[in-house]
């Protein structure tokens, strides 16, 4: 009967429940949508950078990442990789010799970073494949390289062409080197658009008279939220003369920028979440003070106060599970549509993100934690607030009820 009493009473005045459902539904629909937004900037940045070309966790010996040469390499070998690969959490690992050199073509030198893979282990990890967009990917055996288009365009050269390399070697000579290019790569992110030279790590080694050795092992985790993790499982692995970090090591600014971005995005959320409260406590001021008289006789005619108090929490719970339901709904679509089809930005906009290294390009993504985190956050605020009506009826005075009312 107190549910049938609830829901009855929910649509005696319709329009005062609907307008309370739909100012929850706009607050879930608007914490959805953002939330989900902001997701998925983050991931597409990672992706871009992290997983397109750094990994989410490297290897090294120990002092390179203080001073990226080649006297801080070391020789990889079988037992290594089967190490690193023994460690439950890591999926893949792939070798690299990376070099900073000068790419020239006639009277054109660009700087760029060199980077001697092996083909098939890296394209496991960064799906360097999916980025050539003209030519032909590398084999081992190979003696072409693949140029950024960035960098190709910069240094007026294209599939075919002759791109020279010049460096330092492991022994501190000159390494030289004409390399025919075989194909064209494309990267989300503006900054390794415009630097990043890719050839096989026999061609690299063979090139910077450094038989057998590498700079990284790019790993992938098989949970990249756990990188942290997994970085710690592989350092406790390997020798002392081996230093492991995470992306968040390898890249700080991304991180602090991320971590900087969702605090500001935490207080956004929580102004959004007060503006509710506001909102939907108003609503239900209003609709105590439209029922005192009521409330005051149904108490005079023996009703207890427990059991109103009940009905008035039921009231709520409907009112705020139906407009958390439907923002749910309605906010579905829309980020289903962001997903699918990102925000993209042009023009001067365009350039400032590109300056900073980053792709102009906002998408959403369907996360289902969102939606019900956000959903619960709403119900929870909805449900804290009907305490007060409930409140309210424990302590009423029917005689002052109804001559309020």
């Amino acid at each position: 009967m107190i549910l049938q009493l609830a829901w009855r009473n929910l649509w005696r005045n319709s329009s005062r429940s609907l307008i309370a459902m739909a100012s929850v539904w706009c607050a879930v629909v608007f914490a959805i949508v953002l939330n989900s937004l902001q997701k998925g900037v983050f991931e597409r940045l990672v992706a871009n950078v992290v997983s397109f070309y750094s990994g989410y966790v490297q290897v090294h010996s120990a002092g390179y990442s203080a001073e990226q040469t080649l006297e801080n390499s070391f020789i990889y070998t079988d037992s290594l990789r089967r190490a690193v690969e023994s460690v439950k959490s890591v999926s893949s690992a792939a070798p690299r010799l990376e070099v900073f050199a000068l790419a020239s073509s006639g009277d054109k030198t660009r700087g760029c970073l060199t980077t001697g893979v092996v083909p098939e282990q890296e394209d496991r990890i960064t799906h360097l494949k999916s980025k050539v967009t003209a030519g032909e990917y590398l084999t081992d055996s190979t003696q072409t390289v693949l140029v950024a288009e960035g960098l190709a365009r910069r240094l007026n050269l294209g599939l075919g062409d002759t791109l020279i390399l010049l460096s330092q070697g492991y022994y501190g000579t000159l390494a030289a080197g004409k390399f025919p290019i075989g194909g064209l790569l494309h990267f989300g992110s503006p900054e390794l658009n415009d630097q990043v030279v890719f050839l096989s790590l026999k061609k690299a080694q063979e090139w910077l008279d450094a038989p057998d050795l590498a700079t990284t092992l790019v790993i992938m985790p098989r949970n990249p939220e756990q990188s942290i993790q997994t970085a710690k499982q592989i350092s406790d692995a390997l020798p002392a003369s081996f230093e492991v970090l995470p992306w968040q090591k390898i890249m700080p600014d991304i991180d602090e920028h991320i971590r900087v971005d969702s605090a500001s995005m935490s207080i956004i959320l929580g102004v959004l979440y007060l503006l509710i409260g506001f909102g939907i406590f108003a609503v239900l001021l209003m609709m105590f003070a439209e029922r005192q008289r009521e409330f005051g006789i149904l108490v005079a005619l023996g009703m207890r106060k427990s059991k109103l108090a009940v009905m008035l929490l039921l009231e709520s719970i409907f009112m705020t599970l139906t407009g958390c339901l439907g923002g749910m709904l309605i906010s579905l679509p829309i980020v289903w549509r962001l997903a699918e089809h990102p925000i993209r930005f042009g023009g001067d906009f365009a350039e400032i993100f590109e300056r900073f290294g980053f792709e102009a390009v906002f998408p959403a993504t369907v996360d289902p934690g969102i939606f019900l985190r956000q959903t619960i956050a709403v119900l929870i605020i909805a449900l804290v607030l009907s305490l007060y009506p409930v409140v309210r009826v424990l302590s009423l005075k029917p005689l002052d009820a109804m001559r309020s009312g």
